[in-house]
């Protein structure tokens, strides 16, 4: 009994040493450049085969058996890792230095020229940041703006559905109001300001981290975004040697492989990354095929301490079939159709059986950077990159006479063209066209309709410098060039003459005799054209834009503040071939500024505030802004002016070990937007509108919870107020730009014969985007290695899309709020697994979107807003969301 009782106590002893001689170690672990905080990453141990991982704050606490000399171990994915030699001596607490992790790229300082990170607790910004972590196990067969849905006030949707035709709003505004950055250089289309996403698809195989800036952001261009900023930070190049294969599968036949690999940087400070991929498949949609390459290069050489050179070339060539967007459909004529909503309108077959399409596009748009880093010394530094961007390729589409009967969709009706239909609810009979077209005695005419390819060729050069001087330790001045010039060729060719033999372009007889291209002239009016031979445009727009921007900012102890101001002039003409005989158009100039500032105060070590104001006054777009039709005449809007939008904004963050939350509430007013909306029930008159105010205000909330160690919890909401402010007015012009009366006549510009038209509509609601949106993550490590994952996205409020157009010339329409699409959530499933082949980490990966396969809708075209009686589900054209989808791939590092 003795024995026992004194073993026992041996061992009580043991234990309670055991525990008395544990050390705890505790340090955080932060970006190196953005001081951000790193959430999970992998604190070890080798000796004792301890880890932990870093909590929300980039704080860890690890705890180690014995007192010594230690090595830890600190990895994040897309850092380089590094290895912290401590000696803990006769301590039961040890403190490391805070570590600061280095992106594993070879990029001193600011080589992305002017990347416009911001950094929480010091930019005064309203900031959503995606890690490398979640684009890899979270994107799936998802487009890449579909990545953004749970960040507040964003709105994300395939549209039409086909590869690369998706869309992305933030905080109520289009994509050609939303700035789109890639390393720091701007990507929107020069000509109306939007992003098609389809030449970008190999940006989820190049992201290092994405980073979504809500309202004026903090960009350094010269011509500031209106509803928020999207910068993506690429891979630029990989400081480690090594590299990895990836081969992944999905619904429809959806596959894809890529690879990337990189020399690591070599003893003569030489490092080069190459990465490329291939996707394809037949698409969740009926007939939308596609067909998508993406590379990316980058090679680098640091030259000596001073001066860092980076070369980067990255493109997405691609091929895919669209179920055009303006394909939606009354819902009611969607219970019709056999495939329900993967139907496609537009899907047939010729007389041979062979599938035709007048829905394919087929782009691609390198984009090519040299950027240049001077650290001139201690206190100031240069950074420049020279860029270039290719666009070649187009879409197809349909012209002639009986083109509007071709398109799977009436767009004013929302019903099913079954003009060339095999029943009222089948497929597209394109053989019955090809018989009309045929020659025939009965058909001296030739091809009705045909097939085109509508090009959009250009080249885009572009040069931005920033200059960086420390003043003092608190005061740093940024200022810098914005220069920017594109070329923008549009044309159209025949590619299938559908069974006949020539084609007589009607675009042609609509040249005038105030037109100086043979108007008139019966030998090319009825010009007998074959496959190749241009038809209903060729023209050339050019845009060049200048710019210099500046910066001051303040920082001091828990205060830094910033004011910023910019002013840049666009120019933009255009040279007509097809209306005219090689004329140029009128040149307009707009000048435009932008004025901003803002502050943040951190009021603890866990709490901070922030506010920005600013005003901005920018150019109207080309197409639809200066121009009345880009594609179309020399005809421009008299009436075009600035653009201003004036925007406050207030934030508060709160950063804790377990818990952070950023809440912050914007109010935008945005003034004098000019629109051109074609004259309803005419082919060639428009109404050039004028003074269109709206506001755009809301909150939103986002936050992020770690309960226990290996769950991580996330969460957003949004609420908007988005709605038209005023009433606008414009005056009607035909296609030539010539002033004309309710008839549609020429009559002298701004006389009491001129047509002018007022549109109401103040307390409208803005469409096309969901007011309220909702989204929860919760994150959870089964085990070691194996992680799953749930989203739920809710969207509300989403009120139908519209076109302002008047019902006729002089004429004072007034309009109601669209009809509001019913509310819609979503959950996805996704889940990792990481393991060893051989001595290679791998990692398997699995996603499912819309796990319970909810039917919504997703996109909505209202077709009864203006009038006195509100509109009902009954004439409003959708298009519907996916169903449920699923991939599942894996990636093998070495």
């Amino acid at each position: 009994m003795k024995k026992r009782i004194g073993f026992l106590l041996l061992c009580m002893f043991c234990v309670s040493w055991a525990i008395h001689a544990q050390i705890t170690v505790k340090g955080v672990i932060l970006d190196a450049d953005t001081k951000e905080p790193l959430i999970g990453a992998s604190i070890f141990e080798p000796n004792s085969k301890l880890g932990t991982v870093s909590d929300l704050d980039g704080s860890f606490t690890l705890k180690l058996p014995s007192s010594g000399e230690k090595v830890i171990e600190i990895t994040y994915v897309g850092y380089l890792s590094r290895k912290e030699s401590i000696n803990i001596k006769n301590e039961v607490l040890h403190n490391m230095e805070t570590i600061l992790m280095k992106p594993d790229v070879v990029a001193l300082g600011d080589v992305v020229v002017t990347s416009s990170v911001a950094i929480r607790r010091k930019t005064p910004v309203a900031l959503s940041v995606i890690e490398p972590t979640q684009l890899e196990y979270k994107l799936g067969t998802q487009e890449f703006p579909e990545i953004l849905k749970s960040t507040p006030s964003v709105y994300a949707t395939k549209q039409g559905g086909g590869f690369g035709d998706a869309r992305v709003n933030i905080r109520g505004f289009a994509s050609e109001n939303v700035a789109v950055m890639v390393n720091g250089v701007p990507v929107n289309d020069m000509e109306w300001g939007g992003v098609y996403w389809s030449n970008w698809t190999g940006l989820s195989d190049v992201a290092r981290s994405v980073q979504v800036q809500r309202g004026l952001g903090a960009s350094k261009v010269s011509a500031p975004s209106v509803g928020g900023l999207i910068n993506i930070q690429t891979k630029t190049t990989d400081a480690e040697k090594g590299g990895s294969v990836y081969y992944g599968m999905g619904n429809d036949n959806y596959s894809k492989i890529a690879f990337n690999v990189s020399t690591g940087l070599t003893e003569n400070k030489w490092a080069v990354t190459l990465l490329g991929s291939k996707t394809w498949g037949a698409n969740y949609i009926l007939g939308t095929e596609f067909n998508s390459y993406s590379y990316f290069l980058n090679i680098s050489k640091i030259i000596n301490d001073q001066h860092t050179l980076s070369f980067t070339g990255t493109g997405s060539p691609q091929e895919h079939v669209q179920r055009y967007n303006g394909d939606m459909l009354l819902i009611s004529e969607w219970q019709k159709v056999k495939e329900r909503y993967k139907f496609n309108p537009t899907y047939g077959f010729d007389s041979q059986g062979v599938r035709k399409t007048a829905n394919f596009n087929h782009y691609h748009k390198p984009q090519l950077s040299l950027n240049h880093y001077w650290t001139i010394d201690e206190s100031s530094s240069l950074s420049t990159a020279l860029y270039l961007s290719i666009g070649d390729g187009g879409g197809y589409a349909w012209r002639g006479n009986l083109s509007s009967s071709l398109y799977g969709t009436n767009t004013s009706t929302g019903m099913l063209n079954t003009t060339y239909r095999k029943g009222d609810y089948g497929y597209m009979d394109y053989g019955k066209l090809e018989a009309e077209n045929a020659d025939s005695p009965t058909n001296p005419n030739g091809s009705q309709a045909v097939i085109t390819d509508s090009r959009n060729n250009h080249i885009w050069v572009g040069l931005l410098s920033s200059y960086t001087k420390k003043l003092t330790q608190e005061i740093e001045l940024t200022g810098g060039l914005d220069l920017r010039y594109y070329e923008g060729l549009h044309d159209a060719y025949i590619v299938d003459l559908m069974g006949g033999s020539f084609f007589i372009d009607p675009a042609r007889a609509t040249v005038t005799a105030d037109n100086s291209k043979n108007a008139g002239n019966p030998a090319w009016v009825n010009k007998k054209l074959k496959e190749g031979d241009i038809v209903y445009r060729d023209n050339t727009g050019y845009v060049a834009q200048s710019g210099v921007f500046g910066q001051v900012e303040y920082t001091k102890d828990n205060l830094s503040t910033f004011i910023s101001g910019s002013i840049s002039n666009n120019t933009y003409w255009k040279v007509d071939r097809f209306y005219y005989d090689n004329a140029k158009s009128d040149v307009g100039n707009f000048l435009g500024y932008t004025i901003k500032g803002g502050a943040n105060y951190n009021l603890t070590s866990m709490q901070n505030v922030f506010a920005n104001i600013g005003y901005v006054s920018r150019a109207p777009f080309m197409s639809g802004g200066y121009f009345t039709n880009i594609h179309q005449s020399n005809a421009t809007n008299p009436n075009a002016v600035n653009e201003k939008l004036f925007s406050v904004e207030l934030g508060y963050g709160f950063t804790s070990k377990y818990f952070t939350a950023s809440l912050n509430a914007y109010n935008t007013m945005w003034m004098d937007k000019t629109m051109v909306s074609k004259l309803s029930g005419t082919d060639d008159s428009y109404i050039n509108m004028e003074g269109l105010d709206a506001l755009h205000q809301g909150v939103e909330l986002e936050m992020t919870c770690k309960p226990i160690n290996d769950l991580t919890l996330k969460g957003m909401v949004s609420v908007g107020n988005w709605r038209w402010n005023s009433n606008a007015t414009g005056y009607a012009y035909n296609k030539d730009g010539q002033a004309v009366d309710k008839a549609g006549n020429p009559v002298k510009p701004l006389s009491p014969e001129h047509a002018k038209s007022e549109v109401n509509l103040k307390g409208v609601k803005v469409g096309n985007s969901a007011q309220t949106t909702m989204a929860l993550e919760a994150k959870y490590k089964l085990l070691k290695d194996f992680t799953v994952g749930a989203d739920f996205t809710y969207y509300g409020h989403n009120y139908a899309n519209f076109t302002i157009s008047s019902p006729s010339a002089g004429s004072t329409p007034s309009y109601n709020t669209p009809w509001m699409i019913p509310e819609a959530g979503l959950v996805d499933l996704n889940a990792q697994y990481h393991f060893k082949i051989g001595n290679l980490d791998a990692t398997l990966l699995g996603n499912v979107n819309n796990l319970l396969d909810q039917t919504y809708i997703s996109d909505a075209k209202d077709l009864n807003i203006s009038g006195s009686t509100p509109s009902t589900w009954e004439n409003v054209s959708v298009m519907y969301g996916f169903g449920r989808t699923y991939s599942v791939a894996i990636k093998v590092k070495f």
